[in-house]
C-alpha cells in the first residue's frame, strides 16, 4: 500500500568550508523511512520539510514528483527587461540566448540543474528530482528522496503480505493475466484474509508492485523479474512453517 524512502544526502551548495554543518552530515549520509520509525540521523531543521516529501512519496511512491516539475519556464532561456517588447510578449523582455554561468556559490545553483540554459535540455527532466535543502543556505545540503522498496512495516504489513502472495502467483504463472491472478488462491485465502483480495484491492496492489520494480505488465499479462524473485525469496524468509502453509507461497 505504500513505500519505503531513503533520502541521501547528495551536495553541499553553501560553502561548507566556511560554515560547517553543526549536525555534522557527510556527503552520502542517509535517512530512511520504512513505514514506522526513521532509520538514521535527523537535523531537527530538516526534519519539517524533510516529513512533508517523504510522506508523500510514502504514498505514492516513484510517482510523485514536485508541482514546480510542470513549470515550462525552466526550459525558457535567461531575459533582460525591454519595454520595446512589451507589444509582443504583454510585459517587455529579451531573450538572451546563452547559459549564463555563475560561481559556484551564487544563489542560482539553487535552482534544479540544467533550469534556465540555452538550448534547453531535450528532456523533461528540470526538478524531476524530489529534493529537501537544509534552510541554513550557507552551508546548503541538498537531500534527494528516492523509493527503495514497498513498505512492509506499520499498519502497511497486510497489504505488504497480499502483495508478495501475489507476487508468487506471478511467478508460478507466468504470463498470467491480471484479473485472472484471485483464480490461483482459495476462496478462503482471498475473503478471510484481510484485506480481501477483490478487483479493486488487487490492481493498485499490483501497481506498485511494478513500480519497485519486482513485476512486469505487458498488454494486461504478467511477468516476475529477478529482482521480484530474490524480494520474494527474502519474505519467505521470515515466514513460519505455518504461515508458509496458509498462505500458499513458495511450495
Amino acid at each position: 500500500m505504500s513505500y519505503k524512502v531513503k533520502a541521501t544526502l547528495v551536495a553541499f551548495l553553501g560553502e561548507p568550508d566556511k560554515y560547517p554543518c553543526h549536525f555534522c552530515y557527510e556527503l552520502g549520509d542517509e535517512i530512511i523511512f520504512d513505514g514506522e520509525k526513521c532509520i538514521g540521523r535527523v537535523c531537527p531543521d530538516l526534519f519539517p520539510p524533510l516529513v512533508q516529501k517523504a510522506m508523500a512519496m510514502h504514498v505514492a511512491g516513484p510517482r510523485y514528483v514536485d508541482p514546480g516539475y510542470w513549470y515550462p519556464f525552466w526550459y525558457a532561456p535567461p531575459s533582460v527587461k525591454d519595454l520595446s517588447l512589451k507589444k509582443y510578449d504583454g510585459l517587455g523582455f529579451r531573450n538572451v540566448l546563452k547559459t549564463i554561468i555563475e560561481p559556484p556559490t551564487h544563489m542560482r545553483n539553487l535552482l534544479p540543474p540544467d533550469a534556465f540554459v540555452w538550448p534547453p535540455t531535450k528532456e523533461r527532466v528540470v526538478a524531476k528530482d524530489v529534493t529537501v535543502l537544509c534552510p541554513d543556505l550557507r552551508t546548503a545540503g541538498l537531500f534527494k528522496l528516492e523509493v527503495i522498496d514497498l513498505s512492509d512495516k506499520g499498519f502497511d504489513v497486510p497489504y505488504f503480505r497480499r502483495q508478495m502472495c501475489i507476487l508468487d502467483r506471478v511467478i508460478k504463472n507466468p504470463g498470467i493475466n491480471l484479473d485472472k491472478i484471485p483464480s490461483k488462491f482459495t476462496e478462503k485465502q482471498i475473503m478471510d484474509i484481510y484485506p480481501p483480495l477483490v478487483p479493486e484491492m488487487l490492481r493498485p496492489l499490483a501497481e506498485e508492485i511494478e513500480l519497485v520494480g519486482y513485476m512486469e505488465i505487458k498488454d494486461g499479462q504478467c511477468f516476475a523479474t529477478e529482482k521480484g524473485i530474490a524480494r520474494l525469496k527474502d519474505f519467505i524468509a521470515t515466514l513460519t512453517d505455518e504461515e508458509v502453509e496458509l498462505l500458499g507461497v513458495g511450495q
